[in-house]
């Protein structure tokens, strides 16, 4: 468990140096939108096409892995909109509930954290589950947050919107240009290679710091009162069900003759033990859902993800 804490304690540690930076005032408020930036646009869109450069075409394009990923996003989905829905809330509060349930840290946090866990074959599962979310998960759940003015805004319209965010997202076409790369075994001259290769060193802990500057932002502007059986259970669901449930359907595929690797299986549910995703907070603020019940999702699964992850991982890899 101590060899686990001294490659996962880093990673926890920058969003905690993040969080404390910014609830002191070290950190200023508006200089987190620079950071965001930096990272979205510049740092992790060179680290994702340097991983799919370096990773086998087939691993990037496997659908027996991002079929049973999407599988288990499915009925998280289903069951976060059905729960906050009993709740009384709205679709499109229900809807970005559901997604942040449902949608992990892969980006941020998945890709540099589980490479340095299982090494650089993990990266292809890893990037996969990232197109699954922006392009199935994501865009359902967005037409689901729609359906409140169906009559003016029907879910067609809210494809288009989804469709139009992605096409504005590099970490896709980043992904996709790592993957070309790959295909065509074609390398960068060596002065790009290494600009590209800076700015990919960087995507980790910088995006780890402004994780931390995100949640500290929320908190401290979040002014209404969220009850804990508003967040608590998605939280949760994200943190256990979401694993297990990735666990139990490769699992069951392997057990069925479904070419599945063992290290893809491990990559997988690891992928689904992660955090929140910090992204789905702007999603939300962007459509007008709930950003409270999300913003406290995504702190409370990622303060109990230092302890939680690092057990999924002494589970999984031992």
């Amino acid at each position: 468990m101590w060899d686990i804490l001294r490659i996962t304690f880093p990673f926890f540690a920058l969003v905690l140096c993040g969080y404390l930076a910014t609830r002191r005032g070290l950190l200023p408020l508006a200089a987190i939108p620079g950071l965001n930036a930096f990272v979205l646009f510049f740092a992790l869109p060179c680290m994702l096409y340097r991983f799919g450069a370096r990773t086998p075409i087939g691993q990037l394009l496997d659908p027996v892995a991002g079929g049973v990923y999407l599988l288990c996003a499915l009925p998280l989905v289903a069951g976060g909109v059905l729960g906050l829905r009993a709740l009384r809330c709205n679709w499109n509060d229900a809807a970005f509930g559901a997604l942040v349930a449902a949608m992990p840290n892969s980006g941020f946090m998945g890709v540099p954290l589980l490479v340095a866990l299982l090494g650089a074959q993990a990266a292809g599962p890893v990037i996969l589950t990232m197109l699954v979310d922006m392009v199935c998960t994501t865009s359902l759940c967005i037409a689901l947050s729609r359906l409140d003015g169906a009559g003016a805004h029907g879910a067609a319209v809210a494809l288009r919107q989804a469709l139009r965010g992605m096409s504005a997202n590099p970490m896709p076409w980043a992904t996709a240009l790592g993957a070309l790369a790959s295909a065509l075994q074609w390398q960068l001259p060596g002065p790009l290679d290494k600009t590209v290769a800076m700015l990919a060193e960087a995507a980790s802990p910088v995006a780890l710091f402004a994780i931390g500057a995100v949640l500290a932002r929320a908190q401290m502007q979040q002014h209404e009162r969220v009850r804990p059986v508003d967040y608590v259970p998605l939280a949760l669901a994200k943190l256990f069900a979401h694993p297990l449930l990735v666990w139990l359907v490769g699992h069951a595929a392997q057990a069925l003759g479904v070419p599945l690797a063992p290290q893809t299986l491990v990559a997988l549910v690891l992928v689904a033990a992660l955090p929140s995703a910090s992204n789905v907070s702007l999603l939300a603020e962007r459509f007008g859902a709930h950003t409270g019940r999300v913003a406290h999702v995504i702190l409370v699964s990622t303060t109990l993800a230092f302890v939680s992850f690092s057990a999924a991982v002494a589970w999984l890899v031992g």
